[in-house]
């Protein structure tokens, strides 16, 4: 009886300790060695002009689109874009449906405490979007206090609106939220300074809209699972880019050579 007594607590021992090895291991494990085995860098996008949307052919491209294309390239891996609910963003990477966020994110305090995030990359700010025949009557915040806003669920735009206190209703794009501005379903908007640029004004399809205030300013990261040592080794790829000048040459084809923060 002690004879199996003792066969069954060194079983049990032995069973904890290779629970604990395999916890260990699997902590430790190397994301780009996991990336490298799968064959695929999978980047989690939203349809962000100018940093991740479609061209006519039906393929991804923008600033970020294509310089993970060059990190992917450079890894030896194919890359896939996969749109996501950005809600769910942090979800989606430690489920590893994706491998990182890699479309314009705003560095805030949940970002960076549950992702592993890159240097900087990219100046930005939130700002207001409005009829342009309203624009001289939204000078300051006090002016738009009284606006329905529309803003993108979980986004930067969210933020500044809760910040400031504003009536929103929260959307799944920000493409959406401009939609929600040109039909007059709401006031306003509240979206990326970037995409401002890109997609409303003159020589746009939303050529009678414009943006006013800046609510905020903030940088744009990469987000990685936490730990992981993509974050690093993509720090490493801008350091390269810039270098050789393809950076700044990708950023001049989508006009945000100006937002740069390298």
């Amino acid at each position: 009886m002690k004879k199996k007594l003792l066969s069954l607590v060194l079983c049990a021992v032995m069973a904890i300790s290779s629970a604990a090895c395999g916890s260990s291991s699997s902590s430790s494990e190397s994301d780009l060695d996991y990336i490298k085995e799968k064959g695929t860098l999978i980047v989690g996008i939203t349809d962000f002009a100018p940093m991740d949307y479609k061209d006519g052919n039906d393929e991804w491209i923008g600033f970020d689109a294509d310089i993970a294309k060059k990190v992917a390239e450079d890894l030896g891996v194919k890359v896939e874009f996969v749109e996501i609910d950005w809600d769910n963003k942090i979800l989606e990477l430690n489920n590893k449906s994706i491998d990182c966020v890699w479309n314009g994110m705003t560095l805030t305090d949940e970002v960076g405490s549950s992702m592993e995030v890159t240097k900087p990359y990219c100046n930005n700010a939130q700002v207001v979007v409005v009829k342009s025949d309203k624009a001289d009557s939204v000078k300051d915040i006090s002016a738009i206090k009284d606006l329905s806003f529309a803003v993108e669920a979980g986004s930067a735009g969210q933020s500044a609106a809760e910040d400031n206190g504003l009536k929103f209703t929260a959307l799944t794009s920000q493409a959406d939220t401009i939609m929600e501005v040109e039909s007059g379903t709401s006031d306003a908007c509240i979206i990326d300074l970037l995409m401002a640029g890109a997609m409303i004004g003159e020589g746009t399809s939303y050529a009678d809209l414009t943006h006013t205030l800046e609510l905020t300013e903030e940088k744009y990261v990469v987000g990685c699972r936490k730990g992981s040592d993509l974050a690093v080794y993509i720090n490493d790829e801008f350091s390269k880019f810039k270098s050789d000048g393809s950076l700044t040459g990708i950023a001049a084809d989508y006009g945000v050579q100006e937002a740069l923060c390298f």
